[in-house]
């Protein structure tokens, strides 16, 4: 097997992480909210009902951003019937997942839950541009930001919550591109009605960060051509444009599967072309970043999207349960979202419990790891300050979606303190791969930790009855000698290298 290599120097960067790249999603989609955050009477409930066990590991994973309340959800959504006293809160048809809403976890128990995550994470809320508009928009931002002096904010006040929630983020409706979504609009509709909602809440607060709906997915008919009508309209007006991908294996394509990563980074590519077209063209100096704030392997073919039963509350739905396989992939695309680190500004996995989820939970008993719990975590943790500029020289492969790809995939962070993580993937199934990595100009001098997460069954999972099946585990024999790093990487592995 040929060695793969690459060179790492401080003067070639990408950029700096933005701690919010580490975020995720709670959308009141089947358990993870009811019995997944939040459950009233559970031995580890405290007193506002969240589950403490699942705040430990949600602290743990590392999330910077709750991206709330959809995803679909949100397109049907009326935000006043989720404040107030819980008894006087009405009961509601969700028409995205065909569930019935009983708004017993709503505003301000949101903004509870991630103040209780702890002060690394903050607010990403979502308004209803599918079946609503700009007055709604402005009348939740005047209840959740406004100090007080106001019919809104006295209200809020009135409601007990007496401090403003602050929520700086803000994204105008959700996959409003798919026809999937409750108030469906094209393009030109779209862009028009986010246009003049950014330009109405900026009236109120001016600093507001704003992100618009891109594309569900570079498959769609309109990719491209969406988000250059949207940003046309609202150039001036937005921070962010969002994407959203998910993957998943398919005719039992492996090969494939372990490349998902290649579209990812082609699709983040061909959305900064996009978007600098249209900046171009506008003449602007200005940069529109990119939030991409729904993102996981998730398994659609699998699945029925809707209850068995129409209309139930918080039923059991998207519950994938993820093997190593889907853990290795899962790292390659944080690896992906990293190497982007310069235009990727914010990313939510997509979700955050229950619902393809890191973390799992069963009603009144335990909550655990999914695989995909362990890179998220170790990224968050060990991904934070420079990106340094990656361009692997690996050993390919041919794959059925993606042509020839890489076996290895990586990239690197300096931390400010000078210290190196090395994030790499080996998508090769049977065979190690030895990885060289030339340490230019960075004093470094030892390997702190070698860590992967790989397996003998690479379809290993955790489950309820064996949570702790598959763990990180230290690799030996990784040296840094006369300034080359030399490591092995187990086959279908996902590795995270420490250097100081």
């Amino acid at each position: 097997m040929r060695t793969a290599r690459f060179a790492l120097d401080p003067a070639f960067t990408i950029g700096e992480v933005d701690p919010r790249l580490f975020g995720s999603f709670v959308e009141h989609l089947g358990r993870c909210v009811y019995t997944g955050i939040f459950e009233p009477g559970h031995p580890a409930a405290d007193a506002d009902g969240l589950r403490t066990d699942v705040l430990e590991l949600v602290r743990e994973l590392g999330v910077t951003a709750v991206r709330y309340p959809g995803g679909n959800f949100v397109s049907g959504y009326d935000w006043e019937d989720s404040v107030g006293p819980v008894e006087e809160r009405p009961r509601r048809l969700d028409l995205a997942w065909r569930s019935t809403e009983s708004n017993r976890f709503g505003l301000s128990e949101y903004i509870g839950f991630v103040r209780k995550i702890g002060p690394q994470a903050e607010p990403m809320m979502a308004v209803n541009l599918g079946t609503r508009g700009v007055a709604e928009a402005l009348a939740l931002q005047e209840y959740a930001n406004h100090p007080s002096g106001t019919a809104r904010s006295d209200r809020r006040i009135a409601h007990g919550d007496k401090d403003p929630f602050g929520i700086r983020l803000w994204c105008l409706g959700n996959e409003m591109d798919g026809p999937w979504q409750t108030g469906h609009k094209s393009a030109t509709e779209y862009g028009r009605l986010a246009a003049e909602t950014a330009r109405a809440m900026r009236q109120i607060e001016p600093g507001l960060e704003l992100v618009a709906c891109g594309s569900s997915g570079q498959g769609m008919a309109t990719f491209a051509e969406w988000e250059a009508t949207v940003l046309a309209e609202t150039y001036d007006l937005v921070d962010h444009i969002s994407l959203h991908a998910y993957y998943e294996e398919t005719d039992g394509d492996r090969d494939s599967f372990l490349a998902s990563a290649v579209d990812t980074e082609s699709f983040i590519e061909n959305v900064v072309a996009t978007c600098d077209h249209v900046g171009a063209r506008l003449k602007s100096k200005k940069k529109i970043n990119l939030s991409f704030d729904e993102w996981n392997v998730w398994y659609q073919s699998r699945s029925d999207p809707h209850p068995v039963e129409d209309w139930q509350e918080a039923p059991r739905l998207l519950e994938d349960v993820y093997s190593v396989t889907d853990a290795v992939v899962f790292g390659s695309l944080l690896i992906a979202l990293l190497r982007h680190a310069d235009r990727v500004r914010v990313a939510c996995l997509a979700q955050l419990v229950n619902v393809i989820a890191p973390i799992m939970t069963e009603p009144g008993g335990p909550a655990w790891r999914q695989t995909t719990f362990h890179p998220f975590a170790q990224a968050s943790a060990h991904g934070r300050g420079q990106v340094l500029d990656v361009r692997v020289d690996s050993p390919t492969y041919e794959t059925r979606r993606y042509g020839e790809a890489d076996l290895l995939h990586a990239t690197a962070v300096r931390a400010e303190d000078g210290s190196v993580t090395v994030f790499a993937v080996n998508r090769g199934q049977s065979e190690p791969l030895p990885l060289e990595v030339a340490l230019n100009r960075l004093g470094l001098t030892a390997v702190v930790e070698h860590s992967a997460l790989a397996d003998a069954d690479p379809d290993a999972v955790n489950s309820l009855h064996d949570q702790e099946r598959v763990t990180p585990h230290p690799v030996e024999g990784t040296t840094l000698r006369d300034g080359t790093l030399s490591a092995v990487l187990e086959p279908l592995s996902w590795n995270v290298i420490r250097l100081v």
